[in-house]
Order: C-alpha cells, then structure tokens, then sequence
C-alpha cells in the first residue's frame, strides 16, 4: 500500500480490493505488518490473538491453524502510533504455468517458534558482537532454507528476500547474495522484529507480480 493503513482501515480496504476482483477474503495468503515499536511477551501474545480472530473471521483458519504468511517488524523511523498493514499477497486463479508456482514464506527472527516464549530461545541472546550476530544470521538463513524446504523449494526459486535488521549485516548480505538468483531482489529495511530482544528477521517469496495501492 502507498502508506500504511491501521489494521481496521487496512483490512477494509483489503476486503473491497478482493471483492472488485470477485475474490474472497480467503485468498489472501500472507500479510507484511508495520508496528510502532517492539513488543513485550505478554502484548505480542495479546495482539496475535486480536489477529488471528480475524482470519478467523475471514474463514481462513483451517482446523484451528493459521496458515497464513506473516512479517511483523517495526521501522525504526516512522510516525506509526498503531500496528498497520504495509503490503499483503494473495491468490488468485491463472492459466499461466512458464512462470511456475508462486510462494510466500514467512518472517522469522533469530529464536524457534513454538517454545512457548522468546527470549529463552533467542540465538546469543543480546550478543551483537560480529560472533554474536553471525550466530543469528546464520540461524536465520537456514531456517528461511528449511522452510522453503518444507515446500520443495530452495533459495533459487526465490524472486524476493527481505532482511529486517538495525544493525550492519554484510557478511550475511554476501551468504545469500551467492546462493539466490541474479534476478532475486535482495531488500534491506531498516527494521526491527517484533518481539523485544530479537534483532534480525528475513523472509523470501516467489511472486509474479508486484502493485502499489493507493
């Protein structure tokens, strides 16, 4: 989107989008969020509930799960003052089949998912040395490798990756620049992740397309 629409504006919005092309709310498949500032444990858990009430809402839950693609990091510049919705992808039918399938993959910080907190789990846990950060990054980068793994893909079927850190992360920057496509678009924002303590997230995609909504 041109600007970042809170979450209730951004979502309407989204809907009459959806509706001119006689899609439904369920073809939205992953959401790239903008926050005015990192969140504690307790406040992050609070406003994925929020969210995920309204995919469910949408019907787009399958058994209970979320299955959708999610980014959620805070700029470190902006005049944000609630959680908004900077950009989102979805499906749609095609006939078109030389490009391939299309993907999104979701965001992730330097700590696994599902252990029922963060910062227990953060990799070099408030280490931003060089050794401290390579230990994130590498983390990460794998991680984002296992993921596309999980849909039988790899770093050479990504057309997009997206790299959210504060802090200088060349070395990484030169790992994926040797293992993704010429033509992939490798996109430093200057952001943090969501979860206070967290200070590199990636994600990457296939897409076919790209359009600015105003």
């Amino acid at each position: 989107m041109a600007e970042t629409p809170a979450l209730p504006e951004a979502f309407k919005r989204i809907e009459t989008y959806l509706t001119e092309r006689n899609l439904e709310p369920t073809a939205v498949c992953a959401f790239e969020m903008r926050s005015p500032g990192q969140f504690n444990e307790d406040t992050f858990r609070t406003f994925n509930e929020a969210y995920i009430g309204k995919l469910e809402a949408w019907g787009i839950l399958v058994d209970g799960e979320n299955p959708v693609a999610r980014a959620n990091v805070i700029p470190a510049t902006s005049s944000l003052t609630e959680p908004g919705i900077h950009a989102f992808s979805y499906v749609r039918p095609t006939e078109e089949t030389q490009f391939g399938d299309t993907f999104v993959i979701a965001g992730s910080g330097e700590a696994p998912e599902g252990k029922g907190n963060y910062r227990d789990n953060i990799i070099a846990l408030d280490d931003t040395s060089p050794a401290g950060f390579a230990k994130k990054t590498d983390w990460v980068i794998g991680e984002m490798a296992r993921r596309l793994g999980a849909f039988g893909r790899g770093w050479g079927d990504v057309t997009n990756v997206q790299v959210y850190t504060t802090l200088p992360y060349e070395d990484a920057h030169a790992q994926l620049a040797k293992q993704v496509p010429t033509y992939a678009d490798i996109a430093w924002q200057y952001c943090s992740p969501p979860v206070e303590g967290l200070v590199f997230e990636m994600d990457c995609r296939r897409v076919r397309a790209e359009e600015v909504l105003r």
